[in-house]
């Protein structure tokens, strides 16, 4: 048993569909959240300076007595997990790895697409993960960088029959559904919100991997592994972001899928 609470990291908001998953498997435990919205998305930043956010982002939820942080954040997940694993001393869950063994269970015809930002696919990530565990010999792996819906699911435009997006999602998933996948990983924790648009682009016989789900299944896992689950009746989640707090609870209930009101407080990311 272990009551410290897990902390959740992203470049924006798009990690609070890691929390609100969390919170449906784990409702004993008490979680912290960091949103870098001032400097959302990084998936259009050179390396160097995603490794730099990422490292903040960890200094400031280090601040914490933490028992475990999701890195709830594809692009950081792609690029920098093997430095920030090295450098901290407790779990760090990203998101590529989890996804991709949930894309290998359920794929029927061996052809799997990933859907991220630009500099998640170009990372490699994906890639070699799938390799490392691919376990058949016609496998094929379909990439696609989708730099505009970050920004767009920040600004709340992800609904079916929102005219911007279903234009967007078309233009962008048109070459992965014209290859032919069954699998789609959403690569980005912002892209669960955009599940209704992308289903309709894909089609019913496509599934939808949530990757953000995925990290969060890998650290109950691994927590009822190590018998650091918490033991009280009800976790509480506190929000911290590095912009307008009134602009992120605008949102978050969006994200986190409840109605309830959401109190987030503001902070300077640089001091870290």
């Amino acid at each position: 048993m272990n009551q410290r609470p897990i902390g959740v990291f992203d470049s924006g908001l798009g990690g609070l569909t890691a929390v609100r998953q969390l919170r449906r498997l784990m409702p004993s435990e008490d979680i912290i959240y960091f949103g870098d919205t001032s400097r959302v998305p990084y998936g259009n930043r050179s390396r160097k300076t995603i490794l730099k956010y990422a490292r903040q982002d960890t200094r400031f939820l280090r601040s914490f007595d933490l028992k475990a942080i999701v890195i709830a954040c594809g692009t950081v997940s792609s690029n920098c997990l093997t430095e920030l694993r090295a450098e901290n001393d407790i779990p760090m869950i990203g998101v590529v790895e989890p996804a991709v063994q949930r894309a290998l269970a359920v794929t029927r015809n061996h052809k799997i697409g990933v859907a991220a930002t630009r500099a998640t696919i170009s990372s490699g990530a994906f890639a070699a993960a799938f390799g490392r565990s691919m376990d058949y010999l016609d496998f094929q792996l379909f990439s696609k960088p989708c730099p505009l819906f970050v920004p767009l699911v920040e600004e709340g435009r992800c609904r079916p029959g929102d005219p911007v997006i279903e234009q967007v999602a078309e233009e962008y998933l048109r070459p992965l559904r014209d290859n032919g996948i069954d699998t789609l990983v959403l690569g980005c924790t912002h892209y669960p919100l955009l599940a209704g648009v992308i289903g309709q682009v894909m089609g019913p016989d496509v599934t939808l991997v949530d990757s953000g789900a995925e990290s969060a299944a890998a650290l109950q896992t691994l927590l009822a592994g190590q018998n650091a689950l918490a033991c009280r009746e009800q976790g509480s989640a506190r929000f911290y972001t590095s912009d307008s707090a009134a602009d992120f609870q605008r949102l978050a209930s969006l994200f986190l899928g409840e109605a309830l009101p959401v109190q987030a407080e503001q902070i300077d990311i640089t001091a870290y």
